[in-house]
């Protein structure tokens, strides 16, 4: 079992930036692929980036796509989501999730697929 607690939301402004960490607990998840959703978890969540178990792999939505960055730090079971040049369409409740298998590179966009989710943390960006 995996327990994710999302921190790092909050108030920002447009063109601003900040910065959510995805911790985790429980157990390691050096081996989980971890996801960014936002809306979720839900059936309707979107996507917003994903990053393999080694982090060599990374995906993002196009609307995030060279404005945000994911990153994580297995030694601190981290995940970190960095959020730059932010829009106030970017306001919603950000979901860290995190699977138990290996996933194809079709499937990291895909919610359906991660098994542990954290309760969210708020952003909302002002204009």
């Amino acid at each position: 079992q995996v327990q994710l607690v999302e921190s790092g939301g909050g108030l920002g402004q447009a063109g601003g930036s900040l910065r959510l960490s995805c911790a985790a607990s429980g157990r390691t998840f050096s081996n989980n692929a971890v996801a960014w959703f936002r809306r979720a978890p839900r059936k309707d969540g979107v996507f917003v980036a994903a990053i393999s178990w080694s982090g060599g792999s990374s995906h993002y939505a196009d609307s995030v796509r060279g404005r945000f960055t994911i990153s994580r730090d297995n030694a601190k079971n981290t995940v970190y989501l960095q959020m730059n040049r932010l829009k106030p369409e970017d306001t919603d409740v950000y979901y860290c999730t995190a699977s138990t298998v290996p996933l194809l590179d079709n499937e990291y966009s895909d919610w359906a697929v991660y098994t542990y989710w954290g309760r969210g943390t708020q952003v909302t960006v002002s204009s």
